[in-house]
């Protein structure tokens, strides 16, 4: 089956590069084709093509940032965050294969909201816990 993947989180030094070798090789192990775009404060790395989309079976989007969805609009797409990408690639891979052999509606649920039984409400937050994130932290250090 041939997949396509986004990583995606705010600085994209090493948890967007993680994420994406942990799909790759997961993805590998299980028999499948993959290709991953990181996304990251410099930008993309290694790209999708509009073609290599089209002939995704499903796609992957591991991201703790906002991801651009358009491009994705006729592919059968599992939402999931960094942190999931590399915990439980796995997971994420077999809930993409799922959605290309089922009906192609989109999954916004992370693998870590399913297993703690969180409701929808909580997978639709981006990003994590506000309190954590940097400018956060950069405010209470400044002030």
């Amino acid at each position: 089956m041939k997949l396509v993947a986004v990583t995606s989180c705010p600085t994209g030094i090493a948890h967007s590069q993680m994420a994406a070798e942990n799909l790759q090789q997961t993805a590998e192990k299980l028999g499948h084709e993959i290709r991953v775009e990181v996304q990251g404060a410099m930008g993309a790395e290694d790209e999708l093509t509009a073609a290599e989309i089209e002939e995704a079976d499903a796609a992957i989007i591991a991201a703790d940032t906002s991801v651009n969805r358009d491009r994705f609009e006729n592919t059968p797409l599992v939402k999931g965050t960094v942190k999931d990408a590399v915990n439980d690639a796995e997971s994420l891979v077999n809930q993409a294969v799922e959605r290309a052999g089922g009906d192609g509606a989109t999954t916004e649920t992370s693998a870590a909201t399913r297993d703690a039984g969180g409701t929808e409400e909580q997978s639709d937050r981006r990003g994590g816990d506000p309190e954590k994130g940097l400018f956060r932290r950069l405010k209470r250090l400044l002030s």
